[in-house]
């Protein structure tokens, strides 16, 4: 299944590519900016979710605000998941390189990613993410690094679902960085430095 994206090399081979997954209503055009604040010398793939609601993209259904539409979460999952590993056959970048880098709907499918996948990515900033899924078992994730933005008044997302993603990923052996702001569902340029600075802790790029 192909996705719409955008592939830009970087300057450096050995730092993580980044992948790019835009919240509702967003484009692969959304998170480059992003992407330039975390690591200017990394490949970016930004993808566009396959799914409209109400014209609006997105990477999987909903049944309501906050309500998962569990089957096609799953399936987009599963698409998202062959996609990057035709994009890196494809583009020629090392498929176990890949740092995904979401917002509130694209935090939620790279979630996905690591609920279903045995190491789908090499780490994970998940900005303002949700429990993808509940009452499954999770694979092992001993090691991989994920920062996790939130904030404390975030209405979409309140804190609890937040905290309890954190323990569903710890559980699993991830070692999980939190950042909290107070700005509600907002990506403020704050919550971005500070995934930018985690992300050069991880992965010192040379």
């Amino acid at each position: 299944m192909t996705m719409k994206h955008i592939f830009k090399e970087g300057s450096s081979k050995d730092a993580p590519l980044l992948l790019l997954l835009h919240g509702t209503g967003g484009t692969e055009q959304d998170l480059l900016g992003l992407a330039e604040m975390i690591s200017p010398e990394s490949s970016v793939l930004s993808v566009r979710g396959n799914v409209l609601e109400n014209g609006m993209p997105r990477f999987f259904r909903r049944l309501a605000e906050g309500v998962f539409d569990e089957e096609d979460l799953v399936l987009r999952t599963e698409e998202l998941y062959g996609f990057l590993d035709s994009a890196s056959k494809g583009y020629g970048f090392e498929r176990s390189n890949i740092v995904a880098v979401g917002y509130s709907n694209g935090a939620n499918i790279a979630g996905s990613l690591l609920f279903h996948y045995e190491n789908p990515l090499k780490g994970a900033i998940l900005h303002h993410p949700m429990v993808p899924r509940r009452g499954i078992v999770l694979p092992d994730m001993a090691g991989l690094p994920v920062f996790i933005g939130a904030g404390s008044n975030d209405p979409i997302c309140p804190p609890q679902e937040t905290e309890e993603l954190a323990l569903l990923l710890k559980n699993s052996g991830a070692q999980v960085d939190m950042h909290w702001e107070q700005f509600g569902h907002q990506l403020t340029r704050s919550e971005a430095e500070a995934a930018a600075v985690w992300f050069h802790k991880i992965f010192t790029v040379e």
